[in-house]
């Protein structure tokens, strides 16, 4: 029959200069634990939270690029991207010859070619363009660099112009005076 007065306790061995003292020791009788990946803050990655694909940096692609998920570029693309209503971000290092079309873009590399943000355009202090720029709202953060044509603000649509015609020519036809026409220019658009 066993006592456990009789069971003598088992050693510890002794740190040698290869161990760390300050840890303690692993015991053998527990199950192996992996250890958890060290964590990067949100802050240090190079990429958008929100990207859902991503083409990184020494990635060179030519052609036609499209789709409806948010893409970063930090590579290199020739050709056109259409993204309709996601958003596209040029990283850093991204170098991008294209005509790019997305709901949002967003410039910290360099573009040569026609941009077309449905919403916006946003051109970081790194950011580079080259070429025609139309968007709703652009954001130019001091140091960027822009050379090209740019069209802002809201597009007028055709069906506002014909009425805002179609009053201005009921109002001289009816013998109303000219600021009434342009009251209902101001109002159509």
């Amino acid at each position: 029959m066993w006592r456990k007065d009789e069971v003598k306790p088992q050693e510890t061995p002794q740190p040698t200069a290869a161990s760390n003292s300050s840890f303690p020791q692993a015991s053998t009788d527990s199950a192996p634990s992996s250890a958890p990946a060290p964590t990067v803050p949100a802050s240090a990655l190079p990429i958008s939270p929100r990207a859902a694909a991503c083409i990184s940096q020494g990635i060179r692609i030519k052609g036609e690029l499209s789709g409806k998920e948010d893409l970063f570029v930090d590579g290199t693309v020739e050709g056109k991207l259409d993204f309709g209503n996601a958003s596209v971000t040029v990283g850093p290092n991204g170098k991008v010859k294209a005509d790019i079309s997305a709901r949002e873009v967003i410039v910290r590399g360099q573009v040569d070619g026609k941009i077309e943000g449905i919403e916006r355009v946003q051109l970081w202090n790194s950011g580079r363009v080259t070429g025609e720029v139309r968007t709703e709202r652009l954001a130019i953060e001091d140091g960027a660099l822009l050379r090209g044509k740019v069209e802002a603000g809201k597009a007028q649509s055709h069906n506002a112009e014909n009425r805002s015609k179609t009053a201005a020519s009921n109002a001289s036809e009816t013998g109303k005076s000219n600021s009434a026409a342009v009251s209902t220019r101001s109002a159509a658009i």
